[in-house]
Formats: C-alpha cells, structure tokens, sequence
C-alpha cells in the first residue's frame, strides 16, 4: 500500500470512533520500533517529522527509510506528517519529497512565541490549504496555543480554543483537520497538579464541525515507569506530569482522532539505553544499546495503539 494522505487515515477512525497515534520520528531505530508495533496491533500510523528532524537526520536519509518501511509492511495504511511546519516554503519543500500530510502552526508569529492574530492565522493556513490540496495532501490547522516548549516553539501565552471561532476558521481555510488547545503542553512537564483538560472545547468544536477531524497535541502521558527508570540510572527528570491514558480516551469518544506523541518515545529510548549503560558499562558498540531503545520504543507505541482503539484497524 503507498503511503496515504492523512485524511483517509483519519476518515475510517471517524467511522469507527477510534483515536490513531501519530509519532514523531527522528530516527531508523525509531520508525523500525513504530512500525513493528503498528505491524503486530494492525494498526494504521501516523509517522510525524518536526523541522528540526529533517535537519538532524536529513531529509533525504528520513524519507527514503519510510518508504523502505512503506514496501516493507504493505498492508499498513502510513501517511508521512510534516509536525509542525510555519512556511508555505518548507511545505513546498517536503510535499514532492512524498509526504502526504502537513500542519502549519499559525498560531505563532514569526518569532515563534508571541500569538497571532486571528486573520493572519486563517490567510497563512489558507496559503497552504491551496497549495497542498492541488496534490491531495492533507492539511492539519492549528487554533490557539500549547504551553511548553517543541522544536524551538514556545508560546508566550497559552490561549484555549474557541469552539466558534474553530468552525469560523474551518469555514475560511478549508483545513481537514484541526488541532485544538484544550489545555494539554509540549515536553514532559504538562502539569504542576492533578492535570486538567477543558473537555467541554472537544465535545462543542466535534458539534459544529463534525466532519473536521480533531487533533490534540501535547498528548504524551509521561508514565511514572519511564521517569522512575530514566532517574534510576542516572538521569534526572523531576516532577514530571502528564496527560492521563483515561483522560485521552474520554478525548476520543468526545471527538479526537489524531493523538500527538513525541515526549513518550523519547523517553522509552532513554531509559532502555540508560538502563543497558549501567548493566552492560563495558559495552560500546551501538547495536546493541540502539537495539534496547527500538524495543522499548516497540512495547511502548504498540501499548499506545491499543489504548487508543486503533488496533485492528489496519484493514479499515
């Protein structure tokens, strides 16, 4: 199967009220774990790649090794993201690359921190909207914005969505899909007490806009197991919080379809890699603590893809 546009992916969890996790990749041992997982729970996946991925990896190497995976495991339905993209020249760039979906973040100015302007954000968006649907490439909108701080993006303020002004904007860019700001941040640090969301926002935007597909960021859940064993050999990640599985899966069934993870993924590479450091010190050569990441990274999404309900759905 080719690589999909990101819409279908989303159509079919749509139909069958199921949320599908999108995972940033930045590496081979990365997307080798991803898709194991995928392969094994029969699960469709969203494969994301930030700007500063493509730099560290290059672009080149980063799409050439999912399409590798693309033949590897046809019977996966794949799309290939652009995570958050800010020009109409790099969506330009990634598109005849092969991706088949992208988001811009026009919630943020160019400096990248202060909040945009409505209008400016709807004429950004609309930019992309009509280069990127001219080749079938879905495109994933942003209103509102996330504390925390990914691929250099830092809001000054955190603004929540407003479900009117989703279904305004919707109306003006033609987006397929919509991410929302309920209250969720990047990193590990989500929370500074028992975590929150504003449900209220999913369950209103999914009624004004039930053909829209909602998105929500932030959505790692910083399990205490891999803060405990990341700490435990050594590192030092203190009172971190995240978005509760519970809680992500009374998302979906207001209205969420697409789950972004990346914090997780991180963290299940580390842990392992510290983990194998300390009990094999005099180990050096990189397969094998490169492995014990891929396979954390394996158990990891795969659990994932079964709290979300997209597992099984691979045929869909």
């Amino acid at each position: 199967m080719p690589l999909v546009p990101m819409k279908n992916i989303l159509e079919s969890a749509e139909k069958g009220r199921y949320g599908v996790g999108a995972f940033n990749v930045n590496n081979m041992e990365q997307l080798q774990g991803i898709m194991r997982a995928a392969d094994e729970a029969k699960s469709p996946v969203i494969i994301q790649v930030s700007r500063t991925a493509l730099k560290y990896t290059d672009k080149d190497y980063l799409v050439a090794m999912v399409k590798v995976a693309e033949k590897k495991y046809p019977h996966i339905p794949i799309a290939l993201h652009l995570d958050h993209g800010t020009t109409l020249e790099l969506v330009k760039e990634v598109i005849p690359l092969g991706f088949t979906s992208v988001m811009i973040d026009g919630s943020l100015k160019e400096d990248e921190k202060t909040p945009r302007p409505f209008e400016d954000n709807v004429r950004l968006t609309k930019e992309i909207v009509d280069h990127a649907h001219k080749y079938g490439v879905t495109v994933e909108g942003e209103l509102g914005t996330l504390g925390g701080i990914e691929d250099g993006l830092a809001a000054s303020k955190v603004i929540l969505t407003d479900p009117k002004d989703a279904k305004t904007f919707v109306e003006k860019t033609g987006v397929d899909a919509l991410a929302l700001a309920i209250g969720t941040s990047h990193g590990a640090y989500k929370f500074k007490a028992t975590p929150k969301l504003a449900m209220d926002i999913i369950k209103k935007t999914h009624e004004y806009l039930p053909k829209i597909y909602l998105v929500m960021h932030g959505s790692s859940s910083v399990p205490p197991e891999l803060v405990s064993e990341i700490n435990k050999y050594g590192g030092n990640v203190s009172k971190a919080m995240g978005v509760p599985i519970p809680m992500i899966q009374e998302a979906i069934k207001l209205g969420i379809r697409k789950i972004n993870i990346d914090t997780d993924g991180r963290m299940a590479f580390t842990g392992a890699i510290r983990r194998y450091f300390h009990e094999h010190p005099e180990v050096f050569d990189q397969r094998k603590y490169l492995g014990e990441g891929r396979e954390s990274i394996y158990k990891w999404v795969k659990s994932k893809m079964i709290d979300f309900g997209s597992s099984g759905h691979a045929g869909d």
